[in-house]
């Protein structure tokens, strides 16, 4: 496949690196070819780079498999998912997770990617319903000091600031992408 064809959420394998295309940008100037500068993933280590190549570059297009999982519990060095469909379990480790352990509540739904039977890692939806296990009680009024929110800890041992309405035991749906509190759930 030519580079010029890419698009957002592509995967492709260059050099023997799998990617994922984050961004690309196509540029013509009157005296060059076609340069494509491709933000990309590298899926196995997560690191975020550019890449420039000129038109006539082909690389690899993949087919990452995708795969409705359900997160059971923490097993010490791993974390245990389950197919809801086959009951199969695989365990994964919280190396490669490192990044989506805090919205991981138990039951909660991810879908698990793979390629070539090597899984790559998951995908959390785009909010998580979470329980505040701990937090101090808001006190009416004061929102000159802290702008009217407060810290509050949830059940996977995350801190995030929330409004001084939430209190403990409140279920609160958190934006994954940005760590931050939505609304009560």
């Amino acid at each position: 496949m030519n580079v010029t064809e890419l698009r957002p959420g592509n995967y492709f394998e260059d050099e023997g690196i799998l990617y994922q295309v984050i961004d690309i940008l196509l540029n013509k100037t009157a005296m060059r070819k076609m340069v494509a500068k491709i933000k990309v993933k590298n899926v196995r280590t997560g690191a975020i780079t550019e890449l420039a190549r000129n038109s006539g570059y082909d690389v690899e297009q993949v087919s990452v498999t995708k795969q409705n999982m359900q997160y059971l519990y923490d097993g010490g060095t791993t974390l245990v998912f389950m197919n809801p469909d086959t009951y199969e379990q695989i365990e994964l480790p919280k190396a490669i997770l490192e990044r989506e352990i805090p919205y991981l509540a138990p039951n909660g739904n991810v879908i698990v990617q793979s390629y070539d039977d090597e899984v790559l890692g998951i995908e959390l939806p785009a909010k998580v319903t979470l329980e505040v296990t701990e937090t101090e009680p808001g006190v009416r009024g004061d929102t000159v000091t802290n702008g009217g929110s407060k810290d509050a800890t949830l059940e996977t041992g995350l801190t995030i600031k929330v409004p001084l309405f939430v209190n403990i035991g409140d279920k609160i749906l958190v934006d994954t992408a940005t760590g931050k509190y939505d609304k009560r759930a």
